[in-house]
């Protein structure tokens, strides 16, 4: 993939504002369990990157998909999980299919404030007994008169206790479960919406994450986005992007532990040398290095296929699989080697540990990504390549 000088601009402005309005304050936020979502938002929204590739119309930049994966690797820059995963959220998980298939009325009250940063977005996709499962989903989402009747409940739902609105998937018909799911937008501040306590994690600190309960909560029909039955089709539209951002914000950060492991075992000392020139260690950190650039390789692939309207979900499963386990594989390795110090709560390899492991659950546990894979493989029992 050929960045331009405008790639390199974006680039700069991320980690400018990186620089100086979040990495200052990240550890009083995690420790805090929460960001002031819409305050960042709104100051990422003035510097346009909250709609890198939305339309112009709606107050986005018109850009091709290739600068939000450059930003989303520059959000990996961030030392922590959760911030950049709320924005993620915002910007690839909960607005694509608005962007896409939205009402202009739809996109007027809904894309143009979140990409101003003036409403913050949440995605109700995954329920107690449905995560990677989205078929299986049981909230329903009933005809009655010109709107909808809301019931059910949805679990996990990073940037919900701040969310201005929720981009839900719920069944508006008794058909099979891949045609009867529609994508509704759906106001929090709704009558009939109510949130759990925030949910207790064990990574993702300073990510805003909560159960929500639907209690006949009545939304206009017009909220849908698109036609009625496919919910289900653009979720899984949706998912390509999600998961080539999940992938594209791993790398910085992934980097970064191995840096900061570096430059540790170059102060440290056992038995009167650096525990850098242990050949162990060294091959060790070469070895990692060259694994994120394979990850960075096949994610920049994906990306300019995805760009030139090919269908990637093969390649983006494949890097969203390839991003989840080398997160495992480089923290767990870079803390084995800050000894004690690596056990500590706020050492920055030990947050990373923590944050990553989410990434091979939430989007798509691994198992899924494998299940997809091996579908466009054609090597699923009864399947046929092709």
């Amino acid at each position: 993939m050929l960045f331009t000088q405008e790639h390199q601009e974006l680039r700069r402005t991320i980690k400018n504002f990186i620089d100086s309005e979040i990495n200052p304050h990240v550890d009083e936020w995690e420790k805090a369990g929460s960001f002031p979502m819409h305050e960042i938002f709104k100051k990422a929204g003035n510097l346009g990157l909250l709609g890198i590739s939305k339309p112009e119309q709606y107050g986005g930049m018109g850009l091709d998909y290739s600068f939000s994966v450059v930003a989303a690797e520059e959000w990996g820059g961030i030392h922590c999980g959760g911030i950049p995963m709320a924005i993620g959220v915002q910007t690839d998980m909960c607005t694509p299919a608005l962007a896409r298939f939205g009402s202009d009325e739809l996109r007027e009250q809904f894309l143009k404030p979140a990409i101003a940063g003036d409403m913050v977005g949440c995605i109700g996709v995954s329920e107690v007994g449905a995560g990677s499962d989205v078929a299986g989903l049981k909230t329903t989402a009933k005809k009655d008169g010109d709107d909808y009747v809301i019931n059910g409940s949805k679990m996990w739902i990073t940037n919900s206790p701040s969310a201005d609105f929720v981009c839900l998937l719920a069944n508006t018909s008794d058909d099979k479960p891949h045609v009867n799911k529609s994508l509704i937008v759906v106001p929090m501040d709704t009558p009939g919406i109510s949130l759990s306590a925030p949910l207790d994690k064990l990574g993702m600190r300073s990510s805003e994450t909560a159960q929500i309960f639907f209690d006949n909560v009545r939304v206009p029909q017009r909220n849908r986005i698109g036609h009625e039955g496919a919910g289900f089709m653009m979720q899984m539209l949706q998912f390509q992007e999600e998961r080539l951002f999940g992938a594209a914000n791993m790398i910085k950060g992934l980097e970064h532990c191995v840096d900061a492991t570096i430059a540790y075992c170059k102060e440290r000392k056992t038995f009167g040398s650096p525990l850098i020139d242990n050949q162990v260690i060294h091959f060790r950190m070469a070895e990692l290095q060259s694994e994120i650039e394979a990850l960075r390789a096949l994610t920049y692939q994906a990306t300019e296929l995805y760009v030139a309207g090919k269908d990637v979900t093969k390649l983006a499963s494949m890097a969203k699989l390839k991003a989840g386990r080398l997160g495992r594989e480089v923290t767990d390795s870079c803390l084995q080697y800050w000894g004690g110090m690596g056990f500590m709560w706020d050492n920055h390899v030990s947050r990373a540990y923590r944050d990553v492991r989410l990434v091979s659950i939430g989007g798509g546990a691994d198992e899924i990504m494998l299940g997809i894979i091996c579908k466009l493989m054609g090597i699923l029992p009864g399947k046929k390549k092709g």
